[in-house]
């Protein structure tokens, strides 16, 4: 029972505590990940109803989605190095009827997820609130592990982000601000580290087609996006050296590489795409 638990809490100390970072720093070959976003229990029932705030009473073709997504990467050979979740764990506001059944029936699915493939969580605006508060963050780490957190893998250093605190931190400004802080003493270890690939996470993308695109509900502030794109344009030319960092998110759902890899149009990732209900990401 434990252990199951602890698979939900990898997230500590703003590291994930499944991967050394000493064993993972360096380059070790081609490798993947799986992304995947708003399982979101209690959705389709409350669309389908035209009632988005109380209409989240029922999520079973929910589960039966979230027990595909997990048979089939459980089935991938070779395995992923982990299956990231990008927000809208759950459709639940904080503080709503059905929130905490929604997220203890999410857990017991994904807790069959093998055990050799680690479990990244990643905070959206149905898991804190679009306003989040201290406390509905603090919920949120209690069951799913730290809001931010940064780890390596393979030679590729992985940025998770809380974005709902760059899209409204007006209850919780003191946690925006600890979060920049954060974000500016991890782009310089990743450049200390001489890091050429960062890949970063989070639920609300900075766009969806072009940086200078005008405000919507899917995308950052104006001002907000050009302030964190300005941060990653300046880890990138760290030492003059060429880094490719790419933004991930629950609106960027898109198979990638970096850079282009012949494994692209490999036998094996077609398998993968024919089985997966879920995404591949790819790092050479």
């Amino acid at each position: 029972m434990a252990a199951a638990a602890d698979a939900f809490l990898r997230a500590r100390g703003r590291t994930l505590t499944a991967f050394r970072p000493d064993a993972e720093y360096q380059w070790k070959g081609p490798f993947y990940f799986i992304q995947g976003a708003d399982p979101q229990f209690g959705l389709m029932k409350s669309w389908a109803h035209g009632d988005t705030e109380n209409g989240d009473d029922e999520w079973g073709e929910e589960i039966k989605l979230t027990e595909q997504a997990v048979q089939a990467i459980n089935k991938l050979n070779p395995k992923p190095k982990f299956f990231v979740l990008c927000g809208d764990l759950v459709h639940g506001m904080p503080g709503t009827r059905w929130k905490k059944k929604q997220e203890q029936d999410l857990k017991d699915v994904l807790k069959n997820t093998d055990q050799d493939i680690p479990l990244v969580f990643v905070s959206g605006n149905h898991d804190i609130g679009n306003t989040p508060t201290k406390e509905a963050i603090d919920d949120y780490c209690n069951n799913w592990g730290d809001d931010y957190f940064s780890f390596w893998v393979g030679g590729v250093f992985f940025l998770v982000l809380n974005s709902q605190l760059y899209c409204d931190s007006s209850k919780c400004p003191e946690l925006r601000q600890a979060q920049d802080a954060w974000l500016d003493d991890q782009l310089a270890a990743a450049a200390n580290q001489k890091c050429k690939h960062i890949i970063v996470f989070q639920h609300i993308p900075l766009f969806l087609s072009k940086p200078d695109e005008d405000n919507d509900y899917f995308n950052l502030d104006k001002s907000v996006r050009q302030e964190i794109m300005e941060k990653f344009h300046k880890a990138e030319k760290v030492e003059n050296t060429e880094k490719a960092l790419l933004p991930c998110s629950s609106s960027s759902m898109t198979d990638f590489c970096i850079p282009p890899l012949p494994l692209r149009d490999s036998e094996f990732l077609q398998r993968c795409k024919n089985t997966s209900p879920v995404l591949l990401g790819l790092c050479s």
